[in-house]
């Protein structure tokens, strides 16, 4: 109900603002300001306003002024007093004091009608001076009064809001206040509150308060041309809009808040993260050198052994068993199974800082013995003992899965300490394991003790992929244009090039007199030290010859030098994709084919053997430039070793090496070991038994020596590996043994390949057997991938050895071989007496011949030339001998031609003297020998058959005679060389596709077993 009437009250009282306004503002102009209107509004219309206002004037003058809120709407006129400001004021306060000049006179009687003593009684009543307030309770808003109360300097009074507070309140916030601005609106009469004091309290004209304040406003708006901006404000949105910008601002506030927020939370967390110490990655350090030998086996222990082929000892990452199962050399660590706790423990000396470990299982053919799980402590005194943890536990790491793939564990974060103990927690059969241990020397004065070197050559330390040592190559030969030359010798399966580079004055051309070297490396994948040495050797002497090192202007000058860096590239990708550590021994040892290029070449040394067993050599087959065996090419050959054949048969080599690893030797020719004649093939004759029991087994090694392994050659090849091996800075240090078992090569670091470790077809025997060229294999350490901070290291302990055998090209004898126009005669054979192995002359008819310091008879023989031969003597200075000749024409040609007109048959002994396929004059007088031996046996056997057929009918004498002819012939002995002459009259020699045909049927050793472990023959 209430609400009702306080709306109805309302409604009437904007109704009567309405009338009031529309009569003031008839008849003024239209140019009028609203500021104009709402100021002589209240002055005109509504007696009663004027009787309510002259009531509470009356009472309290003070109170009244401040009561009728003429401020009420003078929101727009505040925005107008700002803009004037102290300019409008002056102006104002001029024109206020003309204004008040002018109604002086009538001053004292409007004071003495305000000042009547009933009108002032009646308003100090109690009951009218509570009511007074409610009456004249028509405000404007609190924000609106505290604004003209700020500009008028008046403090207001604070009070409790009354019902017409709340009523007006209402009628804002519903809009209604809108509808007439007149009532909210009032204008603080300045000019009239100063025309009130001067002519006194009871003192009030309508008239003249309204003509000074129209004047006061007209006069103002005069000042403006333009319609003040805020007649055209839409007041409507202003609520909406400054609940916008409240909420933009809260936004912004919130905004700034969060990110105030969020900083301080990023500081907070960097903070702890720099506290915690956990590395984003973990650190990567290189090997501590287990693998390579650089850990003796002092350092590594463990808590038991199964026997002692499994000692701590054998659990080095990639450690190779003997192949026997019961051996004394096992494939790995191996624990007692009876005890409790197990570790495998390794002593790096000093304080290291460890980042990971590498597990393996077991080497073996039949065992698949692994550790499955395992956890990692560490010491520094080896008796209290620390478990890796991992924040909420002891850290558990997972092995292997298989026996021979790698598997590296890291940890976030480095672990300072002298020892470490791998913890095997479960397995998969045996408990067997090989580690490799990656630790980083700490940076102290101690850290240079080992396992680091500083290079004195200015080289690229790392390892390169195809891709990176094709790019290496180029940069060389840009640097070194005048003595490089980068080509290729063929293709690999996958198609990639097999790139070489050339060292020479003269690159490209192949010149009389000059020796022909080649460093071949990377015949299997994963052993790429090689090609990272060659590539190394590359940089050095393109170095070192731009600098005028004459040691290397003499190599380059006097060498043809021929470096291939990769022979099997797609291998070795494959082994670089894996890494120098998490590649197991045999990942990309072979061809993308399945081949081991290495020992996929013919296998000449067989029928070698098989002639010199028949005593065809040389007369029939010849001891050198050995031809491939019939459709060889067209079998099961890998595209590398095809190409590899064709480059040594278009380039005259007279030495090389290439390198290898897995092991720390370096094997000289043969590869192969010869089988004894007994389990060859048999003789022609059928019916001959060559079987020995074991004493003459013992005595035919104790007889022949190494006679089964060695080549015509073999002091020369010694002499070669020893350059090397005792060049080279360690690899004569064998106290500690070899690689994977006890020390092999007695202390010189050399081996005949034949007794260590013998393979069929393999590349330096058929070098050997097919071209001139003497080539060993130098295997360069233990890992066959180690790591990049490795290889300054492994430079400086090869960089000598290297440089040191090529020079040995320069040992020996050479020259060339002219006929007697000076013409150069190709493929002439130079034979030296006691040496069962020839060499060629090259297309431009020089050579050059390995030997000893020594003299030497040397025979030069050419087809269709009379041979000669010199006296050669080599001294020990540097540098080859010469030894040249000059050869006469002879015409056995025409008397052959003669001879076969006639009828005649050649004597082959005679074809000696021509340089045909014959023997020497040795091998003539020999061959005389057993003619006149043959001879002399078919006439007693011609005797003994005329005996028989003449012998009398009587049974004594016809018994007997059979006989002692059959007791003859069976305590007879037979000579070996009976075996190769038919009974009967009439002989013919075998032609030599005959002999090779026989050869190849019989095979007398290529299916040879190598079960016989035979020292000597």
């Amino acid at each position: 109900m209430r609400g009702a009437l306080l709306g109805l009250s309302v409604s009437l009282a904007l109704c009567c603002c309405v009338l009031g306004w529309d009569g003031g503002v008839e008849g003024q102009d239209t140019t009028g300001v609203q500021t104009q209107v709402r100021q002589a509004g209240p002055v005109e219309h509504g007696r009663e306003w004027e009787e309510e206002r002259e009531d509470v004037m009356m009472d309290d003058p003070g109170t009244e002024v401040k009561e009728i809120k003429p401020k009420k709407k003078k929101s727009i006129e505040e925005v107008e007093a700002a803009r004037a400001k102290k300019a409008a004021e002056k102006e104002a306060k001029a024109k206020k004091q003309k204004a008040n000049k002018a109604p002086k006179a009538p001053k004292p009687t409007k004071k003495n009608k305000a000042t009547k003593a009933p009108k002032k009684l009646k308003a100090t009543k109690a009951p009218k001076a509570t009511k007074a307030p409610k009456v004249t309770k028509p405000k404007a808003t609190k924000a609106s009064k505290t604004t003209a109360w700020k500009e008028e300097g008046v403090k207001p009074v604070t009070r409790r809001p009354s019902l017409e507070e709340e009523k007006e309140k209402l009628l804002i916030e519903l809009g209604w206040d809108r509808l007439d601005s007149r009532p909210s609106g009032h204008t603080p009469l300045s000019a009239g509150s100063k025309t009130l004091t001067e002519h006194g309290q009871d003192y009030w004209d309508t008239k003249l308060d309204r003509e000074r304040t129209t004047t006061e406003v007209i006069m103002y708006v005069s000042e403006e041309t333009t319609v003040p901006w805020y007649e055209e404000y839409d007041y409507a949105d202003l609520a909406a809009k400054q609940l916008e910008e409240e909420a933009e601002k809260a936004r912004k506030e919130k905004e700034e808040k969060v990110k105030r927020l969020r900083k301080k939370w990023e500081e907070e967390e960097e903070e702890r993260l720099r506290k915690i110490p956990v590395h984003a990655e973990p650190k990567k350090c290189p090997p501590l050198g287990l693998e390579s030998h650089r850990v003796d086996d002092d350092q590594l222990l463990a808590s038991s052994q199964s026997h002692h082929g499994f000692s701590a000892q054998r659990g080095r990452l990639n450690m190779q068993s003997s192949g026997n199962e019961e051996g004394v050399y096992g494939g790995s660590w191996c624990a007692e199974p009876e005890e409790k706790n197990h570790w495998f423990e390794v002593d790096a000396r000093r304080e290291v800082e460890f980042t990971g470990v590498i597990v393996q299982g077991r080497n073996s053919d039949t065992a698949e013995d692994f550790v499955s799980t395992f956890y990692v402590s560490f010491s520094n005194d080896s008796r209290d003992w620390t478990v890796l943890h991992d924040g909420y536990a002891e850290w558990l790491f997972y092995g292997n899965v298989d026996r021979d793939s790698p598997v590296m564990v890291q940890f976030d974060w480095p672990t300072v300490a002298r020892y470490i103990r791998v913890l095997p927690q479960s397995w998969n059969g045996s408990l067997c394991l090989r580690v490799e241990v990656m630790a980083c020397q700490l940076t102290s004065e101690y850290s240079t003790i080992e396992n680091k070197v500083n290079p004195t050559d200015n080289l690229d330390f790392r390892h390169h992929n195809y891709k990176d040592m094709r790019q290496m190559m180029k940069v060389i030969n840009e640097e070194c244009p005048n003595i490089t030359r980068i080509y290729n010798i063929g293709k690999s399966s996958a198609g990639l090039k097999m790139y070489a580079m050339e060292i020479s004055d003269n690159p490209g051309e192949h010149q009389t007199g000059e020796p022909e070297f080649r460093y071949t490396a990377g015949l299997h994948g994963n052993e790429a030290l090689g090609r990272e040495l060659l590539l190394l050797l590359m940089q050095f002497m393109c170095k070192e010859y731009n600098e005028n090192n004459p040691r290397v202007r003499r190599l380059v000058g006097g060498v043809r030098i021929h470096l291939v860096p990769s022979l099997n590239p797609d291998a070795y990708e494959l082994a670089y994709e894996m890494g120098s550590e998490m590649g197991n021994w045999g990942l990309g040892h072979w061809t993308e084919e399945g081949y081991d290029i290495f020992q996929n070449f013919p296998d000449l040394n067989s029928v070698l053997w098989g002639a010199e067993d028949r005593g065809w050599v040389p007369r029939i087959v010849p001891n050198h430039h050995i031809p491939l065996p019939e459709n060889f090419l067209n079998g099961s050959v890998a595209l590398e070793t095809k190409a590899i054949i064709n480059w040594m048969e278009r380039t005259p080599f007279v030495l090389g090496a290439n390198l290898q690893g897995g092991e720390k030797v370096v094997a000289y020719p043969f590869d192969m070991q010869r089988p004894p004649k007994a389990t060859g093939v048999g003789s022609l004759r059928p019916g001959v038994n060559h079987e020995m029991n074991e004493e003459t087994w013992a005595r035919m090694q104790r007889q022949n020596g190494d006679a089964l392994r060695e080549t015509s050659d073999d002091t020369m090849f010694r002499w070669l590996a020893m350059t090397y091996a005792h060049s080279h800075l360690t690899m004569t240090e064998t106290q500690r043994g070899s690689c994977h078992t006890d020390d092999i090569s007695g202390g010189q670091g050399i081996i005949n390949r034949a007794s260590w470790k013998p393979v069929v077809g393999s590349m330096n025997d058929f070098s050997y057997l097919h071209t001139n060229c003497f080539e060993l294999s130098v295997f360069l350490g233990c890992d066959k991938f180690p790591h990049e901070s490795e290889l300054p290291l492994e430079w400086e302990n090869n960089r000598e050895a290297l440089l040191s055998f090529m020079e040995q090209v320069h040992r020996g004898i050479k020259g060339i071989v002219r006929d007697m126009e000076g013409k150069p005669l190709a493929n002439a054979t130079i034979s030296v007496d006691g040496v069962k192995h020839d060499v060629k002359t090259a297309a431009t008819g020089d050579y050059w011949r390995l030997l000893n310091p020594g003299e030497y008879r040397v025979t030069a023989r050419v087809d269709g030339y009379t041979l000669q031969t010199r006296l050669c003597i080599v001294g020990y200075d540097s540098g080859a001998t010469p030894c040249s000749f000059t050869l006469a024409k002879s015409n056995w040609d025409r008397i052959k031609q003669i001879m076969v007109l006639h009828g005649k048959s050649v004597d082959a002994t005679k074809m000696g003297a021509t340089g045909g396929i014959s023997a020497n004059s040795h091998n003539a007088e020999r061959l005389r020998r057993l003619r006149l031996m043959r001879l002399r046996k078919m006439h007693q056997q011609r005797l003994r058959y005329n005996f028989s057929t003449t012998t009398p009918v009587a049974t004594t004498t016809t018994t007997a005679a059979p006989t002692t002819t059959a007791a003859l012939e069976t305590e007879s002995t037979t000579s070996w060389y009976d075996s190769w002459f038919p009974v009967e009259s009439s002989y013919t020699e075998p032609t030599p596709a005959e002999v090779f045909t026989e050869i190849q049927e019989s095979k007398p050793t290529q299916d040879y077993t190598f079960e016989y472990k035979f020292e000597d023959y």
